[in-house]
């Protein structure tokens, strides 16, 4: 049975998650994800932006399906399960499109792993995040321990990861977790309303200033800034400057 449904308006494609009863993403899952990105991937002219939304009330993604960590700790997972999880949020990453989480609710362990993964997160005023893995004796392996210090810093990172502890969507905002909250009512409106900013600008201008911020993280400074002369060169010709 397919877990996420996908509709287009807009340039928005949106992905919502809905996998009774509560949110928890399995690999069937993850799985069903990498396909839509793949196919989305090829539809630029349809979609500029993907948005990632949950499909049931008051979560996002809750977190991992705890048979994926029961089947690790037993020595039962394949070599082609653990490439599953990696392989979705890689290509969150590696998509064309700007991604964006619209997080209302929770978004707990792989929940805010896959959050991470988007290139951008937005929120409702009653969402709550956390790595809580520790205290169940292990650490975040969907990328959590990488992605989260990129994104807020080291002390601030370890703080969560090291202590499990959750935050409010207001803590998340003030840390850089997220990049704004917006109110609880109507979210799934506002999140549109919020997308529609990015889709106005050209999506040429998009792609590669996506490539531009995430490619460029990894590299030494004066490696960065070559690639980002190259990606403005790629845009520079079919800019309204090319047009006067």
């Amino acid at each position: 049975m397919s877990s996420w449904s996908l509709e287009i308006r807009n340039k928005i494609a949106t992905l919502t998650f809905r996998r009774l009863p509560d949110n928890q993403i399995d690999l069937e899952s993850l799985t069903e994800l990498s396909s839509h990105l793949e196919d989305l991937a090829g539809r630029t002219d349809e979609a500029s932006v993907v948005v990632l939304a949950g499909g049931i009330d008051g979560i996002f993604i809750k977190h991992a399906d705890l048979s994926i960590l029961q089947r690790k700790a037993a020595g039962l997972a394949t070599a082609e399960e653990e490439e599953i999880w990696p392989r979705a949020l890689g290509l969150l990453e590696s998509i064309p499109q700007p991604t964006v989480a619209a997080i209302d609710g929770q978004a707990w362990g792989g929940g805010l792993e896959t959050a991470l993964a988007c290139t951008l997160r937005i929120a409702s005023d009653r969402s709550h995040f956390s790595q809580p893995e520790i205290r169940n004796g292990i650490i975040p392996g969907g990328g959590g321990t990488q992605r989260l210090p990129r994104l807020i810093g080291n002390g601030p990172a370890a703080d969560l990861i090291l202590t499990g502890r959750a935050v409010t969507a207001e803590e998340a905002h003030r840390l850089g977790i997220v990049n704004a909250v917006l109110p609880s009512g109507g979210f799934a409106l506002r999140a549109a309303d919020w997308c529609a900013d990015l889709t106005r600008n050209p999506a040429p201008a998009l792609f590669a200033a996506k490539r531009a911020v995430l490619d460029g993280r990894a590299l030494p400074l004066a490696e960065g800034l070559a690639l980002e002369h190259r990606l403005f060169d790629g845009t520079i010709t079919t800019s309204v400057f090319a047009q006067r």
